[in-house]
């Protein structure tokens, strides 16, 4: 029997190194977060009592700052008091149990320009660590009981690359019953064309959801699916021309005809999720969707600096 040859991987160029150079460069800048029209004040909410001495803009610049050097808290703080002068400006500094306080109930705002030739939507989940011991500890003595972890669930736009839905959720909780909560965070005046996602979607309430909004599913069918299911429900259609195109074609094949591959962009994404922190920081669960929602807020700034762009040469 002889053996195959494998097909050399194909080569691409990056056409704008020169635009994409300076990006990489203002990623290092910080006055790129510091605003000097930014609301540092907390205004008056309507509700009794005395409004908060800082705005959640305030509170969320401190965090992104945390996050972007792996800082405590109090180290956090000194930075940013350090910035402030830098820039002169005389705006009060919270201290670190204001900050803390303040995390459990922030509402982070996540930057992201819309689409505009309507949104394909690419889906994942990584795990983070959030408890337990270090890697060589594990090697060397096993793991422990109290090893834990935080599942992240995010959903970026093939096109800008930009987080766009973004869950956490402890890591019993499976791929697909987040994927419902994760559309119901596109704006529904936004056309959304597509969602793809692996075969851990294929069932039928993430196809149904996938069909409310009009959209294209392209998600493999599990290796086990044999038969079609009823079309008694949406989604259902859909997803039975999915296996019936499978059968026939073969799963390699279909995957390059529906642009399956493209789905590649959002683990990417997850691996520079993971560069900021292979765990989270925070203790409980409040605090620790806030922390990773920051992560998302400064990941879709980086993209917004520049990205590579890319031409295939062989």
């Amino acid at each position: 029997m002889s053996d195959r040859v494998r097909p050399e991987p194909a080569k691409y160029k990056t056409t704008n190194w020169r635009h994409y150079n300076q990006a990489l460069k203002a990623r290092g800048a910080l006055m790129i977060w510091l605003d000097r029209d930014l609301q540092w004040s907390g205004l008056a909410c309507g509700k009794r009592g005395r409004p908060s001495l800082f705005s959640d803009a305030a509170i969320q610049f401190c965090l992104t700052i945390k996050g972007l050097f792996g800082l405590a808290l109090r180290q956090a703080m000194g930075m940013v008091e350090s910035l402030l002068k830098l820039a002169g400006l005389s705006w009060p500094v919270p201290d670190y149990s204001t900050v803390c306080r303040r995390q459990k109930t922030l509402k982070v705002r996540i930057p992201y320009r819309p689409a505009q030739q309507g949104l394909h939507l690419l889906v994942d989940s990584t795990g983070l660590k959030m408890m337990g011991e270090g890697e060589w500890k594990r090697k060397k003595h096993g793991a422990e009981y109290r090893r834990q972890w935080r599942k992240l669930h995010i959903g970026i736009d093939a096109q800008t690359l930009e987080i766009r839905a973004i869950e956490v959720t402890p890591n019993s909780v499976g791929d697909a019953p987040v994927l419902p909560s994760l559309l119901g965070q596109i704006d529904p005046s936004e056309a959304l064309l597509s969602v793809s996602g692996d075969g851990a979607y294929d069932t039928k309430a993430c196809h149904e959801a996938i069909a409310l909004r009009q959209a294209q599913a392209i998600i493999p069918v599990r290796r086990n699916a044999k038969r079609p299911w009823k079309e008694n429900r949406p989604g259902a259609r859909a997803r039975n021309e999915i296996l019936r195109a499978t059968q026939r074609l073969g799963r390699d094949i279909w995957k390059r005809w529906s642009g399956y591959h493209r789905r590649s962009l959002v683990e990417t994404k997850m691996r520079c999720v993971k560069l900021m922190g292979e765990r989270v920081m925070a203790r409980d669960f409040d605090r620790q969707v806030a922390e990773l929602q920051v992560r998302a807020a400064i990941l879709n700034r980086f993209t917004q600096l520049g990205t590579p762009e890319t031409v295939r040469v062989g």
